[in-house]
């Protein structure tokens, strides 16, 4: 049995992660996580995991060093994946995804100093050199050597893309001096069910559903590379069992499709017979994005399979029932929106 520790294991992947690794069997697994997502407590979907699988639970608030005393210290395997993400909290509460994102990586850095783990996975993202294809018109698709460029520091959605840089570095230097190995993933928006509601396609799930019309497309010309959370979960995995120590993988696809075109086909999906306008797009977003995943593909034998439409039709149509089920919130985002 492989030890495994998830930390950030009840967010959106990291559950992910833990059901795959659950239902595969031949894993030992903890999940620590302070459940901001839930209010605090364990949702449905993780308690019943957690029940069928005797998975173990370490509840606290991890920028705090004193709640690592409660782990083992010497898992097989570590998967960081605890972190604040979503365009709307590094807008709202910029300040915070510093404090938050950093104090965890340090914390997570100190506490291997004195464990004897066998492999670290930290999870990054492509925002780390959005700057460099904005500003450089690097080659798209984009290897994973391209320089990490922030365009604008002052701008609040660069503060995630900051955090993870300094994630890449200080686990791989930390590695190099502590002895553990250490794997960087970089995901490339990764989508699915129980993503929570700030980010793009659940956005659009409630605004369809709350009747906007004409429904406005942000940014329509943009582009981006959908990543499905079973593809995602699958190269995450891969990358812990195959990746190279101080290596660094895309975790993504190369299925560029725009934002035009992401939206319309929701609008397909939902019924929607209204008309679309164009909208600008937000600010710091960029005009392009799609990953070269040659590399993960030839050392991982990663291969994504669920293509941008089937997976955003099952999600679309989990989030429809979602919402169904739970009417005030979107009823509650839309009088927000009104508000605004």
């Amino acid at each position: 049995m492989k030890k495994v520790l998830l930390l950030g294991g009840a967010g959106f992947i990291g559950f992910s992660i833990a059901k795959n690794l659950a239902e595969k069997g031949g894993y030992k697994i903890t999940i620590a996580d302070n459940f901001f997502r839930a209010g605090g407590k364990i949702d449905f979907l993780l308690q019943s995991l957690v029940d069928e699988h005797d998975i173990r639970i370490v509840s606290g608030d991890f920028t705090k060093s004193n709640y690592f005393l409660e782990l083992e210290k010497d898992y097989d395997y570590v998967y960081m994946l605890a972190s604040v993400v979503g365009v709307d909290y590094v807008n709202e509460m910029p300040h915070e995804i510093i404090r938050i994102n950093t104090a965890l990586i340090y914390n997570t850095l100190e506490w291997l100093r004195s464990s004897k783990c066998g492999k670290v996975v930290f999870t990054s993202t492509s925002e780390c050199y959005a700057g460099t294809v904005e500003a450089f018109d690097y080659q798209i698709p984009t290897a994973e050597e391209v320089p990490l460029t922030i365009q604008d520091i002052t701008h609040p959605r660069f503060t995630y893309a900051v955090t993870k840089m300094l994630g890449e570095s200080g686990f791989i230097q930390y590695a190099n001096k502590l002895g553990f190995e250490c794997t960087i993933v970089r995901y490339h928006n990764v989508y699915g069910q129980r993503m929570g509601f700030k980010h793009v396609i659940p956005h659009l799930a409630q605004r369809f559903l709350n009747g906007e019309n004409p429904f406005k497309i942000y940014g329509a010309d943009q582009t981006r590379a959908f990543n499905h959370i079973d593809d995602a979960v699958n190269g995450t995995v891969l990358a812990m069992e195959k990746g190279g120590n101080g290596e660094i993988y895309h975790i993504g696809t190369q299925e560029e499709i725009t934002i035009k075109e992401l939206i319309q086909y929701t609008g397909e999906l939902m019924g929607f017979k209204g008309e679309y306008i164009d909208a600008p797009t937000y600010p710091g977003s960029v005009a392009r994005r799609c990953p070269d995943i040659s590399k993960a593909k030839k050392d991982l034998g990663y291969q994504p399979k669920v293509s941008w439409k089937d997976g955003l039709k099952s999600t679309i149509n989990w989030y429809v029932d979602y919402l169904d089920k739970n009417k005030d919130l979107h009823e509650s985002f839309y009088d927000n929106k009104k508000s605004k």
